[in-house]
């Protein structure tokens, strides 16, 4: 058994037999792993409502998952004291062209029964570390970058993580908006316009909108054009996944199972696959107990989820929309 899985299954135990004194150590527990300090006293009584309402909400999954019931465990991260809406108006910023309708679909039919069974792109050194975008809705930045790194490192053998700042800042010419969201599609039109796009160490990452400030000399990537894959075709992902590297997503990231992920195999049926809102990077795909997963890297930091990366149920009618819209750049 996984270590999160026991650590999880140990917690609700814990409450289950519970006390509030204990309900109140967790709460300060957490506050305290978290570095959580509110305004006023109003503030901090919503926020212990919502955490305690999102704590009761995972123990009874958990209670689920530990009958057989669920294919995944919920865990308290950095979100537990945000409501979903909170989450959602904040965090998941991705916006989606009506034009890409149309797609512009160039990548070549293959022979999927060639494909390998399983892909993992951090074992190739494709993949940077898991990095945490705060409560910017920048996630459309972290999900095409990684895409781009991943092409860059194929490129020239050594991986640079790029900056998302850059784009935050410099997109809204392409018309992104920074925090309030953006779109995969026009990351890369702005690098292609730009002829360019900063590194993180020359161009940091501040978690909110700023003045742009590019630079020739801390360019680190570039690319000339990005694919649009066929709408909803998960065997096209498979196979783009596994020629080309890891492809930026969208995904519907709008469930409180989501939002508490803590590991296991993520299959929620009710996971509308038209409704994505949030821009991640797939960088891999395998089976586990018979089920095939997407694996993906997300953007709220190492405590969310699998260290950072969510298994998404593969082959489950394009569950989430993990399909819907997959990009990917060329150099």
């Amino acid at each position: 058994m996984h270590f999160w899985l026991c650590a999880v299954l140990l917690m609700a135990a814990v409450i289950l037999s519970c006390s509030l004194s204990a309900t109140k150590t967790l709460w300060e527990d957490w506050k305290n792993q978290y570095g959580k300090i509110y305004d006023n006293q109003t503030e901090l009584i919503f926020r212990r409502t919502v955490w305690e309402k999102n704590l009761l909400m995972l123990l009874r999954h958990n209670q689920e998952a530990s009958a057989g019931k669920q294919s995944f465990v919920l865990g308290l991260n950095h979100l537990a004291d945000m409501t979903a809406e909170e989450i959602n108006n904040r965090l998941n910023g991705l916006k989606v062209e009506e034009a890409l309708e149309i797609e512009n679909n160039t990548f070549k039919k293959v022979n999927y029964s060639s494909l390998p069974k399983s892909v993992d792109w951090r074992k190739h050194g494709l993949v940077g570390p898991v990095r945490n975008q705060g409560l910017c809705g920048s996630c459309w930045a972290f999900s095409s970058l990684g895409a781009l790194e991943g092409q860059m490192k194929k490129r020239t053998g050594d991986l640079v993580m790029l900056s998302p700042q850059n784009l935050v800042d410099c997109g809204t010419q392409e018309g992104n908006l920074g925090c309030r969201g953006g779109y995969i599609t026009k990351a890369f039109s702005y690098i292609i316009h730009n002829k360019g796009v900063d590194s993180e160490r020359s161009y940091p990452y501040e978690h909110q909108n700023g003045k742009c400030r590019y630079t020739l000399q801390g360019r680190a990537a570039y690319c000339s054009n990005f694919h649009i894959l066929p709408r909803g075709d998960e065997l096209a992902l498979q196979a783009a996944v596994a020629s080309v590297g890891p492809v930026a997503v969208a995904v519907n990231a709008m469930l409180p199972s989501f939002h508490s992920y803590r590991g296991g195999l993520y299959n929620v049926p009710d996971c509308n696959p038209k409704l994505i809102n949030h821009a991640v990077l797939v960088v891999g795909y395998g089976t586990d107990g018979g089920q095939d997963y997407w694996l993906v890297k997300n953007s709220w930091g190492t405590e969310w989820g699998e260290g950072g990366f969510i298994r998404i149920a593969r082959n489950k009618k394009n569950l989430c929309g993990i399909a819907t819209l997959a990009v990917y750049p060329t150099l």
